[in-house]
């Protein structure tokens, strides 16, 4: 049977156990099974557990194509994760835990989890790479809006300040491109232009709004300014592109997940930049099935814990 191009065929493909080791091992060992513990490629396969057995003797001889991946420790079955991922890497707001909960009969609070394993799949594995061209650089807050509050609990809180308590994030977009976005502690200017600097090659055209922090970049870059005071649009120089990707972004916080807790905010911003970086164009047509793929092939060397997720332990960095 040929790989799944759509969400159906999927769940009927990867209903069969066989098909889905199938698929990870082509992605995982294109060359052929290796033994993640000693690195012997002369291992024999057990169909009937799905496991392979190193000639080696040691105390991990045995193994499956979940070792080293996301899926390691889950008892949740291959085809429930072929299908989360499906549905992750290609619903452009976002697929929540309770609808993966309904969907695929699994318990919220492990669909919670799974969801968030896939997100570590998805992390951007271009993280050195630098734009140039034409660049657009913005900022945005995320949080509950305070006008839906109530009168004593805005007055207390906010103090006509209406993003204060929010989360800031901040994007640069390469125009034709790529974004990376990422949570900032506040919009001071060694921040912002930090990222830009750390993102961005020198002499790239950068536009931006008018907000002070950006003051300072000329040297280096080619820095332009839209003051949407007045206007949105002058020409080339806007931040159209990222308003666009924070519209994306916000409706799948606010109309799917509902409510993100700030110590989770980066792998939502992951999953968002994901699919946007790997949106269809006509210089690169991917598909659903493409998306998907990408996804299998990051599951390896990633892995996160339950009690990394809810702050239990001392989570690592990703």
């Amino acid at each position: 049977m040929q790989e799944p191009k759509t969400l159906h065929d999927a769940i009927i493909h990867f209903a069969n156990q066989d098909n889905c080791v199938a698929y990870l091992v082509a992605m995982r060992w294109p060359d052929g099974v290796v033994c993640p513990t000693c690195g012997r490629t002369d291992v024999s396969y057990v169909a009937k557990r799905h496991v392979w057995q190193c000639k080696s003797r040691h105390p991990k001889c045995q193994f499956s194509v979940k070792v080293g991946t996301i899926f390691e420790d889950s008892p949740i079955k291959l085809d429930k994760w072929m299908t989360a991922m499906w549905m992750v890497a290609n619903c452009k707001n976002g697929v929540s835990s309770w609808e993966i909960h309904r969907a695929l009969g699994v318990t919220q609070k492990t669909a919670w989890f799974m969801l968030h394993r896939i997100r570590l799949a998805m992390q951007d594995g271009q993280a050195g790479s630098k734009m140039s061209g034409e660049v657009e650089a913005d900022e945005t807050f995320i949080g509950g809006k305070a006008r839906n509050m109530h009168k004593s609990k805005r007055e207390a809180n906010y103090k006509g300040q209406p993003n204060r308590g929010k989360a800031v994030v901040m994007g640069v977009l390469e125009r034709g491109g790529r974004i990376k976005a990422t949570v900032v502690p506040n919009l001071s200017r060694p921040i912002l232009q930090g990222e830009i600097r750390k993102n961005v090659e020198a002499g790239t055209a950068i536009y931006t709004d008018s907000l002070h922090s950006y003051n300072g970049l000329a040297p280096d870059y080619l820095h332009q300014i839209v003051d949407h005071a007045v206007k949105y649009v002058d020409g080339r120089i806007h931040t159209n592109g990222l308003e666009n990707f924070w519209s994306l972004l916000k409706r799948g916080i606010h109309g799917t997940y509902v409510s993100v807790e700030p110590f989770h905010l980066f792998r939502y911003l992951d999953e968002q930049t994901f699919r946007f970086n790997n949106r269809a164009t006509i210089d690169n047509p991917l598909n659903d099935a493409d998306r998907f793929a990408l996804v299998a092939y990051r599951v390896v060397g990633r892995r996160v814990t339950y009690a990394q997720l809810t702050g239990k332990a001392e989570a690592r960095q990703f």
